[in-house]
């Protein structure tokens, strides 16, 4: 049915806006001021007082008005909230351990599985070799020593 206004849809106009390369605020179609470097580089500035700051090399992060000044003295609620949620785990540092030195514990880090794995046979062997010697000297002892018979 024409005229009838049940199904009303709202859609919001979408415009593409720039940021100032000076102050941080959002630039809306028409409003920019543009300069080009001998480098070829651009930089798209809100209005004039940006651009003359820019070409005085101005700090924007001492001028209270930026967005970079706003966002260094945490004036901005939003921005901290998202800061929170992003916080993640340390990173890890190598540091030397007790008994090893940061030198012997990076070349163990960086040698093959394989000789890893050998290394772990061998000294495995050798303190089971151990083990059973002083089993050996144990069993020889209390053989000599121990007299036979019940009583």
């Amino acid at each position: 049915e024409r005229g009838s206004h049940s199904e009303s849809v709202t859609s919001a106009m979408v415009i593409k806006t720039e940021t100032c390369r000076f102050s941080g605020l959002r630039i809306y179609p028409g409003r920019a001021v543009k300069f080009v470097r001998t480098d070829t580089q651009i930089f798209t500035f809100l209005k004039s007082k940006c651009r003359t700051l820019f070409n005085q090399r101005k700090k924007p992060a001492k001028l209270a008005w930026t967005a970079l000044y706003r966002k260094q003295h945490k004036k901005d609620a939003t921005s901290e909230v998202t800061k929170r949620k992003k916080r993640g785990g340390k990173a890890t540092l190598s540091r030397a351990i007790a008994g090893a030195s940061l030198e012997v514990i990076q070349k163990k880090r960086s040698e093959k599985p394989e000789v890893r794995q050998a290394a772990r046979d061998a000294a495995l062997r050798e303190v089971k070799e151990r083990m059973k010697k002083v089993k050996d000297t144990k069993k020889a002892a209390s053989k000599g020593g121990k007299k036979g018979g019940k009583r």
